[in-house]
């Protein structure tokens, strides 16, 4: 079973509301996913991203893959940092 980390949409018609969660990459979109990880908010002016990083972290050593736009919610937010120094460091040692 291959997971991707994605956005879900929730909210109403032009007020989009994303959860970040972990899915299998057969299930659809908005279908059942594996678990929550965060959710984005785009409609204000100040974009709002809350994600959990442990839980995010755990699902990218399990080898899950981010979509584009998952991955660059989580490059500003500083999670692909970690994860790369995490793996560097492993093989390293």
């Amino acid at each position: 079973m291959a997971v991707k980390l994605r956005l879900t949409r929730m909210g109403a018609k032009k007020r989009p509301f994303y959860r970040i969660v972990a899915s299998d990459s057969r299930s659809p979109r908005d279908g059942k996913y594996l678990e929550l990880i965060g959710t984005y908010n785009p409609v204000p002016t100040e974009k709002e991203v809350k994600i959990n990083e442990e839980i995010a972290l755990k699902w990218l050593r399990q080898g899950a893959i981010p979509s584009d736009t998952v991955r660059n919610l989580f490059s500003e937010a500083g999670i692909m940092k970690k994860f790369a120094e995490e793996k560097g460091k492993k093989g390293n040692a």
